[in-house]
């Protein structure tokens, strides 16, 4: 249980941390009931290039820093229409608008619950 709650806690930061960095239409999808592979997608869009960068530093900085968890993996950097930031469990997905529309996560995992991010976005 502790692991799950550690990926629930990576997550939410990954969001928070997005969403203090400007990222719009954030979104959270529990992803333990469809696949083994990963717990969590964390999901958000970025309005430009600079924003994405930064957006995927400081997550990275939160994540290491504050929580002590270090990313696995980093896709899509340089071409930066879609940044992926892999920690195991949570994968975070960062996207200008044209890309992530193209791949529409949330639509191709549908199933997915999402985590209610109300509280959490509430004072940003």
């Amino acid at each position: 249980m502790a692991g799950r709650q550690q990926g629930l806690r990576l997550a939410l930061a990954a969001a928070r941390t997005a969403a203090e960095n400007r990222g719009q239409d954030l979104v959270v999808l529990d992803m333990r009931e469809l696949t083994s592979f990963f717990d969590y997608f964390v999901i958000a869009t970025g309005a430009s290039r600079r924003q994405l960068h930064a957006m995927s530093e400081e997550i990275d900085r939160v994540l290491e820093k504050e929580l002590g968890d270090h990313r696995m993996g980093i896709e899509g950097y340089q071409e930066c229409r879609w940044i992926l930031l892999d920690y195991g469990d949570v994968l975070i997905h960062l996207f200008d608008a044209p890309t992530r529309a193209f791949y529409d996560l949330e639509q191709r995992w549908g199933e997915a619950k999402r985590v209610d991010l109300t509280e959490l976005l509430a004072d940003i």
